[in-house]
């Protein structure tokens, strides 16, 4: 699957729909994903390890983030992990940089 997403409106992916996207991400220290938002989808972020600072808030293995439509966040991995991503709605091209 491309950069882990395999449940979305996108190629290639295991289920075809609109109405989610479902991604795990694999990430090593240093990592870095520029601040942005989305203006439809809300995104739920699970750490299933290590260690990342996302909306100025340093997450562990086990922590759990919700960000809401238009509220902008980063990402900086901070130790070797993996995530898991769900944004509700599935929405191409919703990503904005801040």
């Amino acid at each position: 699957m491309l950069r882990g997403w395999f449940v979305g409106n996108f190629e290639p992916t295991l289920y075809r729909t609109n109405d989610v996207e479902v991604g795990v991400k694999e990430f090593v220290a240093g990592d870095f994903e520029e601040a942005h938002y989305h203006k439809v989808a809300t995104e739920i972020t699970i750490v299933m390890s290590g260690q990342v600072r996302m909306c100025d808030t340093i997450l562990n293995a086990g922590d759990i983030i919700v960000v809401e439509p238009g509220e902008v966040t980063s990402f900086e991995a901070l130790a070797d992990g993996m995530l898991t991503v769900v944004k509700l709605p599935g929405a191409n091209n919703d990503k904005y940089l801040a």
